[in-house]
């Protein structure tokens, strides 16, 4: 069959096939009277062109509706052209949301203060007998890195405990796997049941990140927030919440409240100067992934720092791209919005490869001057970085080959969506955590009993440069 042309529905742009677009068109149809889709038997085989009569524009919204997830809509037709608004983007059901309170930890009793270490001696005894070592990663030096700083500033290879110096920032970027989601939905069919159980798989996450010691942890497909801020508030960092506004988890059984984004920071080192969060838009239209956002300042040296985290939609295919990159584009606005001139580090799972466009867009952006931290591995992208254009299409090529590996039903999913984004005006990267080899995974790949998520953290030492330490 013939594929559909570019074709531009107000703002909406369609790329997809024609065998595709009619296979929804068969199942799906959308009334604008009604909260939920109606779903209704219409069978359509001609030729989707440029020309559309009244019925196939319906019908392709509909189709755009239920690929994005679009749950409220209403439309209306003016002459040849179409136009239409959607009230907001939710997730694609008709199920009743069960509203549970973030509780399924309330019997874990966390001390008001502890140490690092009595932190990973309670993970240690919890896991005891009922889970193996997680997967060992090392520190490895990025090829442009300034020679080794005083021992006073600087972290050895063992992670100690406490925060880095006045002029380092370790950051940890992870999406920890929300167990709503990873219990019931996401379909790991070489994951044993046994590994997702929360009562260890809480503390398997906890180990992860308090072994790096991070000064700023930015996490998402967070749906247990009250455990993590319990006991890494017990540690000494503070942390903030913003959840998706329909999250896929309060549709199912037995949530802990909806999944969303966190960003916490060490208090000894940091001030908090203010949050925003923001429900990000596509053509003004709120849909439903979110960013966090906190300005933060270095107790010690007056410096500021912007932070922003965000989960960008899920899901493959074009339409999905160009939906990624509308975010991405309403994401920059808001970070460049309220960093006003600050160094800016934004980390999170934007489920986009580097091949995708927003991928492009972000690192293009002319006011935040970003590159991806993990590019900094390979010796020959560190001469690109600090140019005043960087070249993307290099980064692209130096990117690790994944962030995230698991087996669903589909098959073997193996590659690079999570990423650290930095001012590279503001920041030279240190050294990076590098991922495990296909073998120290293992075969069924993660989640698994020895790596609670499907995702593995990144984690990046960042060093301010002497022109970034006045806000600019």
């Amino acid at each position: 069959m013939k594929a559909v042309q570019k074709l531009q529905l107000h703002h909406l742009v369609v790329l997809a096939s024609y065998q595709k677009v009619s296979q929804r068109f068969s199942y799906w149809s959308f009334t604008n009277t009604v909260d939920y889709p109606l779903i209704t038997r219409k069978y359509y085989t001609k030729t989707v062109s440029s020309c559309f009569v009244a019925v196939y524009w319906e019908q392709l919204l509909s189709a755009c509706c239920y690929t994005f997830g679009i749950r409220k809509t209403g439309w209306t037709l003016f002459e040849n052209s179409p136009a239409f608004h959607f009230s907001w983007m939710g997730s694609f059901t008709s199920a009743p949301k069960i509203l549970n309170d973030d509780s399924q930890d309330n019997d874990v009793r966390v001390p008001a203060r502890q140490s690092r270490e009595e932190v990973l001696a309670r993970c240690c005894k919890e896991l005891a007998e009922r889970r193996p070592p997680l997967v060992r990663r090392a520190f490895r030096h990025a090829p442009a890195s300034a020679p080794a700083p005083a021992p006073d500033d600087a972290r050895d290879q063992e992670n100690e405990d406490g925060p880095s110096g006045p002029f380092h920032l370790r950051i940890l970027q992870w999406n920890v796997l929300s167990q709503t989601l990873g219990k019931s939905n996401d379909n790991f069919v070489c994951c044993p049941d046994e590994a997702l159980e929360w009562s260890a798989r809480r503390y398997q996450i906890i180990q992860e990140i308090v072994q790096y010691s991070p000064d700023v942890i930015c996490l998402q497909e967070v749906d247990h927030f009250n455990f993590l801020q319990a006991i890494l508030g017990s540690l000494g960092y503070s942390g903030t919440f913003f959840p998706k506004p329909d999250s896929p988890c309060l549709y199912i059984q037995g949530n802990n409240g909806p999944d969303g984004c966190a960003i916490f920071f060490n208090d000894s080192k940091f001030e908090l100067l203010k949050t925003e969060s923001r429900i990000l838009e596509v053509w003004r239209v709120q849909s439903n992934q979110v960013a966090l956002l906190c300005i933060l300042k270095v107790q010690e040296t007056g410096q500021e720092v912007c932070i922003a985290t965000t989960h960008l939609k899920a899901r493959s295919g074009a339409l999905l791209s160009t939906l990624r990159n509308e975010q991405g584009k309403d994401l920059l606005e808001f970070v460049n919005g309220h960093a006003e001139g600050r160094p800016v580090i934004l980390s999170g799972d934007f489920n986009a490869e580097p091949i995708e466009p927003v991928y492009m867009t972000l690192l293009s952006n002319q006011k935040l001057h970003l590159a991806s931290a993990y590019t900094a591995l390979v010796k020959d992208n560190t001469s690109e970085i600090n140019q005043e254009n960087i070249n993307v299409h290099n980064s692209i090529k130096c990117e690790p080959p994944y962030t995230t590996w698991k087996i669903r039903e589909e098959g073997e999913i193996c590659h690079t969506i999570d990423y650290i984004f930095y001012s590279r005006k503001a920041f030279s990267v240190e050294s990076l955590l590098e991922f495990p080899t296909g073998e120290e995974i293992g075969k069924n790949r993660v989640p698994s009993m020895c790596y609670p998520s499907d995702h593995f953290s990144l984690c990046c030492d960042f060093k301010f440069m002497d022109n970034s330490r006045t806000r600019s």
